[in-house]
Formats: structure tokens, C-alpha cells, sequence
């Protein structure tokens, strides 16, 4: 029996193509009960873990994580990476910190969306107009933009107070805090846009496989450019809402938010080498960092070792991404006879 051709040009992307398969639900699955395994086992280590003011203040904690997180993901799946965002996070802050004197909450609101989307703008502008590959664009933007936080700030901690802006990060709707939702209803956002339109579809073309998409005449270079944007805007209102929740914005705030936010990705099943991955997975991902870290502040461990276990989530997040890819040779592990 023949196959039919398509001779639309147009290249072929099954529904939902996201979710990835069974392959990829089984894995979520796999990384869900190992979120219960954790739950269940800081639970026992501590009493006060399953209440319900520690696991609101545990969702508020992972909230500017989960902002970022997003927005991460799609563009990791799109075959970006974006180192910036921690420093982007806190130059957000101090934007607004520094313009709210000038032009009101509001439009220092503004401005610290602008400033983030602007950086994901010139990450975006380096990686597909310039050539200059991006963990070196990014890094250098994430200097640029840590710096450029501390000479706004002149390196000091500025009060940011304003009711109705405090709502953003103190408010609750229904009993749940206000940076919760925005995180939630990013996720649903992402999810839609991932799985159900034709951009969302590009991405997973474009990561997969960027010369088979130009080829079929997709605008590579745009749907890349979109994503570093739409990660910059990401960690501009990571900024808007973690200066709402603190009060204040500091030029070290968010310092190592990137490689957390890379963590929960990788862990969640998308691929460091693009065209694979799920914002369900990433869900998952996020709560295991988020409460990995709430967990080792209960059981009063230092900063110090709780960067250690950040780390290593980070290395076996990806270690299992290069056994995903199959780029480990098994047999180096095997005797020989």
C-alpha cells in the first residue's frame, strides 16, 4: 500500500506534540513519585513540614523559581539556554526601586518588565543575528546585568513600599497567595501554547532539529528571538513579584537563580540539546527543588550544604538528560571479560 506525501511544504507536527508520548508521561510519572518519596521523608524528618502555613510559604518561596522556570523551558525546548536570568531578576528590582520615585509604582512596574524584556531582547538579537553561541551571550549579559544592578543601586538594598503593588507578593485570592497563581497560571499559559498552537510546535521542530525546520521554511531564527524574549520578560516580572513580596530590591538578589532554574528543567525531563520536554515535567521539577530547599531550611542546615545538594540535583539532572540522549557509553561502567 502506498503512503501518502505531503506536498504542502508545511512541516508535519502531531497534536499535543509536548507532551511527547507515553515515554515522556511515564517519566513524569517516575519523577512525581520520587517527589513523594521526599515529601513522605520530610514529613517523618519534621513536624512542622506538612502544615499548612510551611506549604504556603513554601509555594510563595518557589514562586519566582516557577516564574522563570516557565519560560525556561520553552526556550531550552526551542535549543536556547539563558544564563542571565538571576541577574536580569535583580536588575528588574532595582529598576523598579530606582524609577518609583520618578514616575510612580506603576510605571516603575513597567520599567522593570522593559528592563528584563530588553535583556532577553539582546540575548535573543546576540544568539541569532550576531552568531555568538549562548552560554557566552548569556553569561556576558549575566554580568552585565548583575553589574549594572549595582551601579544603579550603589551596591545597597533600596526600600521599594507601596499597598497596592505589596498585593502582588503578599495578596491572596481564595486563600492563595497572589505569586502562586501567576506562577500557576503561567504553567496552564505555557502548557497551551506549547501543546495547542502552531508555535508552540515550532519550538519543538526548531529545537529538534533546526536545519530540517529551515529547510521547511520555518523562521528559525524568529522563533529562537521570540523565546529569548519571552525569557527575559519571564524574569522581569520574577523581579517585579519577588521586589513585591520582599519590600525591598537588592543588587545580589536572585544570585544563582540561573543554574537552580536550568536544575528544575533538566530534571523535568527537557533536553539541554533542545526539541524535548514538557512544562508538566518542569511543574514537578520546580516542586522538587523548591522543597528539597524549604525541607533543609526546617532541619536548620546551613546555606553551605544546601548548595551542595543544589548542585548535585544539578549534575544528575544532567547526567540523566545525557542518558536520555544515549551519549553515555555503558560499557565503560561493564568489566571487561
Amino acid at each position: 500500500m502506498s503512503k501518502a506525501v505531503d506536498t504542502t511544504g508545511r512541516p508535519r507536527v502531531g497534536r499535543l506534540a509536548g507532551m511527547g508520548g507515553r515515554g515522556s508521561l511515564r517519566e513524569v510519572l517516575g519523577l512525581a513519585i520520587f517527589y513523594g518519596a521526599i515529601v513522605v521523608i520530610l514529613a517523618v524528618l519534621s513536624p512542622f513540614f506538612l502544615t499548612a502555613q510551611n506549604l504556603l510559604n513554601l509555594l510563595v518561596a518557589t514562586s519566582t523559581l516557577a516564574i522563570v522556570a516557565v519560560f525556561t523551558t520553552m526556550l531550552m525546548i526551542g535549543g536556547g539556554l539563558d544564563l542571565s536570568v538571576g541577574s536580569n531578576v535583580a536588575l528588574a528590582g532595582v529598576v523598579i526601586a530606582v524609577t518609583q520615585p520618578l514616575v510612580g509604582i506603576w510605571g516603575a512596574m513597567i520599567a522593570g518588565l522593559l528592563s528584563g524584556t530588553l535583556i532577553g531582547l539582546l540575548n535573543g538579537l546576540l544568539v541569532t543575528q550576531v552568531r555568538i553561541n549562548a552560554v557566552i551571550t548569556t553569561l556576558g549579559t549575566l554580568y552585565v546585568a548583575r553589574g549594572a544592578a549595582f551601579v544603579l543601586s550603589d551596591g545597597l538594598t533600596k526600600p521599594v513600599f507601596d499597598e497596592q503593588f505589596a498585593l502582588l507578593g503578599s495578596g491572596a485570592i481564595l486563600g492563595i497567595p497572589v505569586p502562586v497563581w501567576i506562577a500557576l497560571l503561567l504553567f496552564v499559559a505555557g502548557f497551551v501554547v506549547m501543546n495547542l498552537t502552531t508555535y508552540g510546535r515550532a519550538l519543538y521542530m526548531v529545537g529538534g532539529n533546526a536545519e530540517a525546520s529551515f529547510l521547511a521554511a520555518l523562521p528559525v531564527d524568529r522563533y529562537r528571538l521570540t523565546a529569548y524574549v519571552f525569557s527575559g520578560f519571564s524574569a522581569g516580572l520574577a523581579g517585579v513579584v519577588l521586589t513585591a513580596r520582599l519590600f525591598a530590591a537588592a543588587p545580589q538578589a536572585a544570585t544563582g537563580l540561573e543554574f537552580s532554574v536550568i536544575a528544575a528543567v533538566v530534571l523535568g525531563g527537557t533536553s539541554l540539546a533542545g526539541g524535548k520536554g514538557t512544562l508538566l515535567g518542569t511543574f514537578v521539577g520546580v516542586l522538587i527543588l523548591g522543597t528539597l530547599n524549604n525541607g533543609m531550611t526546617l532541619l536548620s542546615l546551613s546555606s553551605d550544604y544546601q548548595q551542595i545538594v543544589q548542585g548535585t540535583v544539578l549534575l544528575l539532572a544532567v547526567a540523566i538528560d545525557q542518558f536520555r540522549l544515549g551519549t553515555v557509553d555503558l560499557a565503560v561502567f561493564r568489566r571487561r571479560s
